[in-house]
């Protein structure tokens, strides 16, 4: 078995391909999150408008992201919407399409977790003479981030594992690198069970590292 797996990844340095694919894949969860967080952030806002047409706009959106499969979104931007209009840098389009499709699911988290604080808050807020938006900003996110705190946790960990599809649209991220290797060894096994172990220790560490911060922020407020 060492002898096959040193043949399969060892031999022509094809390892050294593995940090580069990962370094992909994380690269486009990073910053899908941050658009996914931002995009979630205004959609939520809209979802508990007063606002009909804010509640629509909203309502539309996360209802078609979440309907479509990833793969399919994915190979929408990138050929029907991006390849017309010049832009063809893979990885770009990957972070476009990977940052909408992680906002609708941050609008639910957001707006869940707003829409889970005491109401109080919002009339305490008012009474002291905040705005609205003031209200929001100071008292309500601030409560509400906490308890989204592990959904919203469990999201990038989930968009980590489904930025594997990347590869539909020639992402040359840790999956379409181990099934390069594959591809150029005629073996399968061991570089897709590597890919395997890589992806699972990186959903097994972030699980045990946020659960730290979780437990380290509730430390916190018992101290206050």
């Amino acid at each position: 078995m060492s002898t096959m797996f040193y043949d399969v990844m060892i031999s022509h340095n094809r390892w050294t391909l593995i940090p580069r694919g990962l370094g992909i894949t994380m690269l486009i969860a990073f910053c899908a999150i941050l658009i996914g967080s931002v995009l979630g952030c205004v959609f939520a806002i809209f979802k508990i408008s007063e606002k009909r047409i804010l509640r629509a706009v909203s309502e539309t959106y996360t209802t078609i992201i979440r309907g479509i499969p990833m793969a399919t979104q994915l190979m929408i931007f990138y050929f029907v919407v991006f390849s017309p209009l010049g832009l063809s840098n893979a990885v770009v389009v990957a972070i476009i399409a990977f940052g909408i499709n992680s906002g609708a699911y941050c609008t639910e988290i957001f707006r869940a977790g707003i829409q889970g604080v005491d109401r109080g808050q919002m009339e305490a807020g008012r009474s002291l003479g905040l705005s609205w938006w003031q209200t929001l900003v100071k008292i309500i996110l601030p409560q509400a981030f906490k308890t989204v705190l592990p959904t919203y946790t469990s999201e990038f960990i989930t968009l980590i594992k489904e930025t594997s599809v990347a590869s539909f649209i020639a992402v040359v991220d840790l999956q379409k690198t181990c099934d390069n290797i594959r591809n150029a060894t005629y073996n399968a096994w061991i570089p897709l069970l590597s890919c395997a172990v890589i992806y699972l220790c990186l959903t097994v560490g972030l699980t045990k590292f946020f659960a730290v911060c979780e437990r380290r922020m509730a430390l916190g407020d018992s101290r206050k």
